[in-house]
């Protein structure tokens, strides 16, 4: 693996995280493939800003817990950062950076006026209490309070965040300014000025890509089968396009609780109310319960990994069987397992994560629009709106992959990166 590009050992040190390690490699990589000077690399690559801040939290108990959170922020080059806040025991600060990055490159490609940006509190909402999930909520906003707002850091939800958690942050930052001021984050609730469709987005994007790389490859869908990593918010959605919209068959899913199978189909609707109701998909009837290692290898026409990073590695990635690699995740595929796609690039079409995922956060400026105009729009509106940038971003990276004969992956990271890249230029190093 390569060593990050840095003379400073503390930036190394304070990043150190696989999945920091992971989104370095893939710029180096882009940007050996592009030629950016070694000289700019380290401006392009590491975080304008990151905190780090105490969270102290009285528990239903009378005791004081603090949790540690975090925010970073890629770039401001180009607008406000933008980025989603995990609740999560095992976030880290170099976890976060990684996903910052992914999100500058991603909005980039999609031509939103933002820089990159994530951010996380290290706790498991699932052992809090209500009370105690919404004074972390809100201790957390206040803590961040001096280094975010509406032009400057717009936060939205992520793993372990909800509708109701951003309901918290817009609430906390509000009563601190005195007025209301909804578009300091997305993925609010529609009563407080949230936006249609921004809870399907990111698995609309990813049925509405898959569809369109099915065509470019002459793939007929219906009566084909597809199997699903991580069956929460967005592969929960996404397995419900690709059933009920395109008439494939579903034949594993997996969550936290494990992996499930049914040759014939897995019934969708009834797993996602069954998983509603139990919080897993633990105990559910009608399939075959097997090895989680064993899900992302079954053959298949289309493999959507929509949990965690680094999960399509090079040991698993010769044993992929699937002619789309559809990446809802952020950062499934690892370099070296893209490496072995490259040369696989016949037989598997990749739709890159920066790609693939991005209909979360283009709704999400959709929504950060209305709000700043008090203007909202139908949801037929930001359907058809969000697919539109999805069609231009798709047919971008497909023609530059094409012409440069390049995989999509380097081809979408390129065309993100290339504008960071001449808004950092464009507008000079400060003295």
């Amino acid at each position: 693996m390569r060593p990050l590009l840095s003379s400073d050992a503390s930036m190394q040190h304070i990043y150190s995280d696989p999945t920091f390690q992971l989104a370095c490699d893939q710029f180096q990589l882009v940007a050996d493939y592009i030629n950016i000077p070694t000289a700019l690399r380290d401006r392009l690559m590491f975080p304008k800003r990151s905190i780090t801040v105490a969270v102290p939290v009285r528990m239903d108990d009378g005791t004081v817990r603090v949790f540690q959170g975090y925010r970073v922020q890629h770039h401001l080059s180009m607008g406000p950062t933008k980025g989603g806040t995990r609740f999560s025991p095992s976030v880290t600060i170099g976890e976060v950076a990684a996903l910052a990055m992914w999100m500058s490159w991603k909005c980039a490609l999609a031509g939103l006026p933002y820089g990159g940006a994530k951010g996380g509190v290290q706790c498991d909402p699932r052992t809090l209490s209500p009370i105690e999930l919404e004074r972390v909520s809100r201790r957390y906003m206040q803590e961040m309070i001096p280094f975010i707002g509406p032009r400057t850091d717009i936060m939205g939800p992520d793993m372990g965040t909800n509708e109701k958690v951003m309901a918290w942050f817009m609430d906390t930052y509000s009563a601190h300014q005195g007025h209301s001021v909804p578009e300091i984050v997305t993925g609010k609730p529609l009563s407080i000025g949230g936006t249609y469709g921004r809870r399907e987005s990111t698995g609309r994007g990813v049925v509405y890509l898959i569809e369109r790389a099915a065509h470019i490859i002459n793939l007929k869908l219906v009566g084909g089968t597809a199997v699903i990593q991580g069956f929460g918010n967005v592969g929960s959605i996404v397995a419900r396009g690709l059933a009920y919209k395109n008439g494939m068959k579903v034949v594993a899913v997996s969550d936290v609780s494990g992996a499930y199978r049914n040759e014939a189909g897995i019934d969708i609707r009834a797993a996602e109310k069954y998983a509603t109701q139990h919080g897993s998909l633990e105990g559910f009837p009608d399939v075959e319960t097997f090895s989680p290692d064993e899900l992302l290898t079954i053959p298949c026409d289309v493999l959507v990994p929509a949990a965690i990073s680094g999960v399509i590695h090079g040991k698993n990635a010769d044993q992929i069987q699937c002619r789309i690699l559809a990446e809802a995740a952020n950062g499934p595929t690892t370099v070296e397992a893209d490496k072995i796609f490259f040369e696989r690039w016949q037989d598997v079409f990749v739709i890159p994560d920066i790609l693939c995922n991005a209909g979360g956060v283009i709704v999400s400026y959709f929504e950060w629009v209305q709000s700043l105009q008090s203007f909202f729009w139908r949801e037929t509106e930001v359907v058809d709106r969000l697919f539109r940038v999805l069609e231009q971003s798709f047919i971008a990276v497909i023609k530059r992959a094409k012409e440069e004969k390049m995989p999509h992956r380097i081809a979408a990271m390129a065309i993100g990166v290339e504008k960071v890249m001449r808004a950092r230029t464009d507008r000079g190093l400060f003295p």
